[in-house]
């Protein structure tokens, strides 16, 4: 097999890693200040994701990463046409981590909510630019035959892609609530279970938006198995919001995953074997054959990526073992 193709299936399989495991991070942030009624119930919220938030970022990283390796042409274009989004979605992300860590340093309320709003603000940004990104990918962006981005950050702005931004927050929103639902104790879980309940049919009408507006600015349903995995999305969200209207809280978290991976699956099928899109001439789009790197480099990066990934999958998978506890009260930690 073409190593180019195998490592466009790499580079999918870790974005999905990224929006199923950072999908809920983003959510459980954007609820934090709306859940939690004081200090104690908002601490349990952020210790559901306190252990594993910094290792679900990794993906992106790594993502980033094999499309260095992998494709320098798309990482060049992409980070230089994509540069100040991505400048505002790396603004956001310091300040989560900050939150984080800073949020604890002093008992002052104020202070505490200060930095519970800077958590909020750092996770709907990037579940928002996040959105905008991937349904520029696949619309369709200025590219020349260079494959030098000749637009402007405002190109990126649509109603399409502005859509495709909030459904992004609006899936993630659910997600972190269905997995607070399973993670924390009755009283932030009944709450979060009403927050799934009311936010999923905001998030359903948008879903099917994005997928109408798919339809009609792009071609991703002209591509084999993309408009399949959209349609086992939508089957995996009715699931998943049944569930949580059931209080089968597990299942339904899988089912949200499952919405993700799905979005997801169908994004990259719609691109490929593009992998981005030019809107000025589809002979200038960034393809797995133009932009690839190497046979030698893939070659070495595929012995790489076939020792260390299982060991990182093993290793997170432990993490996420250990910690599979529910949060509560008597087990809270400051």
């Amino acid at each position: 097999m073409d190593l180019s193709i195998v490592w466009f299936g790499l580079v999918t399989v870790l974005f999905i890693g990224f929006f199923f495991l950072e999908g809920f991070d983003y959510g459980v942030g954007i609820l934090l200040p709306f859940l939690g009624k004081d200090d104690t119930e908002r601490r349990m919220i952020i210790n559901s994701i306190g252990p594993v938030w910094d290792g679900n970022e990794v993906w992106m990283i790594t993502a980033g990463g094999a499309l260095f390796a992998a494709f320098p042409h798309v990482y060049a274009t992409l980070f230089s046409g994509f540069y100040l989004a991505l400048f505002f979605m790396l603004i956001a992300l310091i300040v989560r981590g900050v939150a984080f860590e800073f949020r604890s340093k002093d008992s002052n309320p104020v202070w505490r909510g200060t930095w519970d709003w800077m958590i909020f603000i750092g996770s709907l940004v990037p579940a928002l630019l996040w959105g905008v990104a991937v349904t520029n990918l696949i619309q369709g962006v200025p590219i020349n035959a260079e494959m030098q981005y000749v637009g402007t950050f405002f190109d990126l702005l649509s109603p399409y892609t502005l859509v495709g931004g909030i459904a992004f927050i609006l899936v993630f929103l659910f997600h972190g609530a269905v997995y607070l639902s399973l993670k924390t104790e009755p009283n932030i879980s009944d709450r979060a279970r009403k927050a799934a309940l009311k936010w999923g049919v905001l998030t359903a009408v948008f879903c099917l938006v994005l997928v109408g507006m798919t339809y009609t600015n792009t071609q991703l349903f002209t591509k084999p198995g993309a408009g399949v995995m959209l349609i086992l999305a939508v089957v995996a969200f009715v699931a998943a919001y049944g569930l949580v209207l059931r209080g089968s809280y597990g299942w339904a978290f899988g089912g949200s995953a499952l919405t993700i991976v799905f979005i997801t699956l169908a994004f990259f099928l719609g691109l490929f074997p593009s992998l981005m899109v030019s809107s000025l001439n589809p002979s200038w789009n960034l393809t797995i054959v133009n932009s690839s790197s190497s046979p030698y480099t893939l070659t070495l990066m595929t012995i790489a990526a076939v020792i260390f990934v299982p060991i990182v999958l093993l290793y997170q998978g432990w993490t996420y073992w250990v910690f599979r506890q529910r949060v509560t009260s008597k087990r809270l930690k400051y």
